[in-house]
């Protein structure tokens, strides 16, 4: 998913989208897509709106192998994995944001080939920043969004596996104050039922949505090659 305008990484993203603004002298997306290639993925849409002829650019120039998928409105997350139906098909699939760094090792453990939906978490020390997930064992029952009392500390790091379901939990949301469908409200009705597991990270996930992150992505990239 990169099809938002950035207004965190602003003013750097007044003229790129986020996901291009350089890092260790090379676009942010050169890192994750490569990343994703050497965990296996063959097959790679990207979901843009914000200045996706840039995006394009980029894609045609570097030679990767992906498809550029329009999302006329930025209307959240669940309308932005919306707009994928047609690429995807009726096969199982990954979704992530594209201004969120993992390790190829854990990109490729979340490729679980089974009957169930996933959402990687991690455990973190202050869950009220970030979505928490709320389980039973391994369950997934509920995602609490930035909640103002404790409810646990697995917050959710934006990567999931879906089975072909998630289009029909995404249809029967509605939009939040804004305008938006969000993608954790599908997965929650998923979740209901039994139908979304979680896993725990093993390596990292690095955040890059303001210019201060710029930097810490940069040493990092240095000792953490793909």
């Amino acid at each position: 998913m990169a099809a938002g305008k950035g207004t965190r990484m602003l003013p750097l993203s007044e003229r790129t989208n986020k996901v291009l603004i350089p890092v260790g002298g090379k676009p942010f997306l050169h890192h994750l897509l490569s990343r994703l290639k050497t965990a296996g993925y063959d097959e790679v849409g990207i979901i843009v709106n914000y200045k996706k002829e840039l995006v394009q650019k980029f894609i045609d120039e570097g030679g990767w192998n992906a498809t550029i998928i329009d999302q006329p409105e930025p209307r959240g997350t669940g309308d932005a994995v919306r707009c994928a139906k047609a690429f995807v098909g009726k096969d199982d699939f990954v979704v992530l944001g594209g201004d969120n760094l993992w390790s190829a090792a854990d990109l490729q453990r979340i490729r679980m080939d089974d009957a169930f939906n996933y959402v990687m978490g991690k455990t973190h020390d202050h869950p009220e920043q970030y979505g928490v997930l709320q389980c039973e064992g391994e369950y997934v029952v509920n995602i609490v969004e930035k909640p103002r009392q404790f409810v646990g500390n697995l917050i959710n790091t934006g990567l999931y596996k879906f089975k072909p379901e998630i289009f029909e939990a995404i249809e029967k949301t509605t939009p939040g104050l804004k305008g938006e469908y969000l993608l954790t409200d599908a997965i929650s009705i998923l979740a209901k039922f039994h139908k979304v597991k979680s896993m725990t990270l093993k390596d990292y996930w690095l955040d890059f949505g303001k210019p201060e992150d710029i930097p810490l992505v940069e040493e990092f990239l240095k000792t953490h090659s793909v």
